[in-house]
This record gives C-alpha cells, structure tokens and sequence, in this order.
C-alpha cells in the first residue's frame, strides 16, 4: 500500500518557498517606496494564489494524483500561514532596524491619498490616529501572520474546489 505524503511536509516547503518569494517582493516594495500602493498588491495576492495552487499540485502528484478537497484546504491555510510567518518576521526586522522611517512614509503617504480624496481634515486625523496606534512591531507580526492565514484560507476555499481530484473508492 501507498503511503500518502505528509499535508505539513509539504506546506512547510511550499510556505519557505513563498515566504522568501513575499521578503523579496517585500524588498522591493520597500526599496522602491512602494508601500501603500494598491496597485502593487495585488501582485502579493497573485504571488499567494500561484503558491497555494503550486502547493496543491506538488501535493496531488506525490499523492498519486488525488487530493481531497480537506487536504487542499489544509495545505493552502498552513503553507499561506508560513509564509506570512516569515514575511511578517522580515518586515518588522526591515521597519525596526534597517529602515525605522517607513511606517513614517505610510502615513505621509496615506494622508496625501485621503486629502486627494477630499476627507475632511478632522476624519483624516482621526484616521492617522488608528493607523499609529497599530504601528507597533508586535502588532504588526502578528495582524501579518493572521491576514496571511485568513487569505491563504479564502483563496484556498476557492482553488481546492478546483483542484480537488477524489480516488474512485476509498481502498484505492
């Protein structure tokens, strides 16, 4: 009989591999001042959803080509985990050491795009009130690690269904 592959083998591998893929991103981002781009996200997104569907494939090919939709669901949520893990560690070692005015770049930042937007002045000062009080490094790790997972859960509630592939019987 077949012995199936490890589901946190295999997340852990595909969520090291994303995790660096997201700290290069990041770098980028961080080198090129684009933080706060909206635009520039969405490639973090896609970066996710090309991992998460790379996990699942990896997975169902060392499981001889089946995969249940838990499995899926389990691989995606843990390797998305990891990698916000590693990404969120990079990103507060980045803001706290290497480059302690990015968080200061933010905010000048998001400010100007409220003003563009014609907020009023007391709302954007309300609003520049939660964002600093949110800047902390802590605070920061750890809404990095659960927005990855909760991300990694949504897309892969998404891509499993597609990617799925069940044995014919269940002594297969």
């Amino acid at each position: 009989m077949n012995e199936e592959p490890s589901t946190a083998r295999v997340a852990l591998k595909w969520g090291l591999i994303l995790g660096v893929a997201q700290i290069l991103f990041s770098t980028f981002l961080f080198l090129t001042d684009g933080i706060g781009n909206a635009s520039l996200g969405y490639v973090s997104y896609a970066l996710s959803i090309a991992g998460i569907v790379l996990v699942m494939r990896d997975f169902r090919t060392l499981n001889g080509g089946y995969m249940s939709y838990g499995q899926g669901l389990s691989l995606g949520t843990l390797t998305a985990a990891v990698s916000g893990f590693l990404s969120s560690l990079f990103s507060v070692f980045y803001m706290t050491v290497i480059d302690t005015g990015v968080m200061g770049r933010v905010i000048e930042k998001t400010r100007e795009q409220l003003e563009d937007r014609g907020v009023p002045d007391d709302q954007i000062d309300q609003q520049m009130q939660v964002v600093q009080m949110f800047q902390s490094p802590g605070l920061l790790f750890v809404f990095g690690i659960i927005g990855a997972a909760i991300g990694g859960l949504i897309f892969s509630l998404i891509i499993a269904a597609f990617m799925r592939r069940n044995r014919a019987t269940p002594f297969e």
